[in-house]
This record gives C-alpha cells, structure tokens and sequence, in this order.
C-alpha cells in the first residue's frame, strides 16, 4: 500500500514539474522577439568597426519598440531570402533591413507602419558614368546586387546582366564597381550616399539626374511580420505612432542618416518603374 501512494506522489511531481517547465518555456518564448537581419546593410544593419557590435536605424528602432512591449531581442543574420524565410516559418518573429512596403510582400507577411520613407538610385564609376548617361544604357551593363531583391528584378527587366551577391558588405559592392568587375549599384538613395562616404576614395559616385521609384517601394519601408501575428502587428505599429508622435524616431534617424527618414522627400524623380511580378518578394 506504501509502495502504491509513494508511486502515486512521484507520478504527480513529476507531471508537476513538466507543468512548470513547459509553463516556463511559453514564457519565455512571449517575452523574448526574435529578429531577422542582415548585420551587413550600412547604416540599417551593421556591425560598428570599433565594437563589433550589432548597429543602426532599423537595430535601434525594432530595440526600442521592443522595450516598451516588454521583449527581450535576439536577432539572427541572414540574407534577405533567409531573413524572409525565417519570419515565414517562425524561426523569427519579425525581420528588418530596409523592406519597402510592397504588394507583393503584403500578401505573405503583415507589415509595420512605415519607419522610413526615401527614393532609388545608381552607383556608377566616377571617371565615365561606368558609360550610363540614359535609361536605355543600363542594357547589357553588369548590375550589383543580392538575388532576389527588387533592385535586381528591376536591372534584369531593363536589360543589365545580374552579378549577384550573398549578404556582403557595401565596401564588397563598392570596390567591384570601382575596379569594373560590375558597373552599377541600384538601392535606396539614403544608404548609397552614406555607403560612399564611409568609403574614401571609391572613385564612384550617385547620378543625380537619374533618381528613381518604382511600384514596390512608394508606402515607405517597415518591419515585416508574421502573416499570423496580428496582435505584435498591433503593439508595433502602437509603439512606433507613440515615437513617431515624441519625436524619438526622428532622432534616430538623424543619429544615423542625417536626414530625418521619417518624413517622404522633396528630391525629384525622374522614372517611377513598375516592375513585373514574379514569385519573389525580396527587398
């Protein structure tokens, strides 16, 4: 008979004490959000030169949000297929590097309220224009950038031979420019310029006349979330009314732009593409 109430109390601490492990293992999960990036896009998402560590707008942005809905960040790197893919499976809540606000994303992943608003443009060599005065001259020139990405659909749609790339570093993109193994960069306005002067003597520089939008990319760039998760959607976008209203973004955005980001630019455009659709939905 003792044998049979001992055996009866160690089935119940057991069954008890998976309870709890269990218990604490959801908790954990709902205090914690895990981040996709790519610790490679300057001044989005970069690893500083000095410490190492993990930096920039979107970094900054996604840990402040987080702290005031009471989440610990754990961010893993990947490229932007990887960072995409992550959120699609739930290996990561949410993913940030500069995603415009697209259709053809919106489909798949609920997204933010924007975070930043900016324009397209083009790196070319210095010297000749990497030979692009037109539209029509992107044909058959060799566009640098990473597979799948909007800016790559858009050069192949105009003509230019893809060299594609897996989440390198702008002085990567910027030095085969300059050294003629690609002749130009497509991508936001904001991080070309900044890229460039991070970069002494690249001997590149933007085209002025040839700033551009297309039809993916004009609601502005925001955080990327799981299609399911309505409720972080909502404490996000939350979040970021209540910043934008302080004014704290704006700050972070001229910490790491100089411009405040937050607010759509008076540049002028010359072309606003719509690029064709297909089965990706990169940045």
């Amino acid at each position: 008979m003792l044998r049979k109430k001992w055996l009866f109390f160690l089935v119940l601490t057991i069954t008890f004490i998976i309870g709890l492990i269990g218990a604490n293992n959801v908790s954990a999960a709902k205090s914690t959000l895990t981040v996709a990036t790519s610790g490679t896009l300057y001044p989005t998402s970069y690893h500083d030169s000095k410490t190492k560590k993990l930096t920039g707008y979107d970094i900054e942005v996604i840990k402040v949000v987080a702290k005031k809905i009471h989440r610990k960040v754990i961010f893993k790197e990947y490229g932007v297929d990887g960072m995409l893919t992550a959120v699609k499976s739930g290996k990561a809540d949410v993913a940030i590097n500069d995603f415009a606000i697209s259709p053809d994303r919106q489909k798949n992943y609920l997204m933010s309220v924007p975070i930043k608003h900016s324009f397209n443009s083009l790196v070319v060599r210095a010297k000749d224009n990497s030979g692009i005065h037109t539209w029509a001259d992107l044909k058959g020139k060799r566009a640098a950038g990473e597979a799948g990405t909007n800016y790559q659909r858009l050069a192949q749609q105009l003509g230019a031979k893809l060299v594609n790339y897996d989440n390198v570093t702008n002085d990567v993109y910027l030095r085969d420019v300059k050294n003629g193994k690609t002749d130009f960069i497509m991508n936001d306005y904001y991080l070309q310029k900044l890229a460039l002067k991070a970069v002494p003597n690249n001997g590149l520089k933007i085209i002025p006349s040839m700033y551009f939008t297309t039809n993916e990319d004009g609601k502005g760039e925001g955080i990327i979330i799981g299609k399911s998760n309505k409720k972080l959607q909502k404490q996000i976008n939350i979040q970021l009314a209540k910043l934008k209203k302080s004014g704290s973004i704006s700050k972070i955005a001229q910490k790491y732009y100089g411009a405040d980001v937050t607010k759509k630019p008076s540049a002028h455009i010359s072309k606003e593409f719509t690029i064709q659709s297909n089965k990706y939905d990169g940045q």
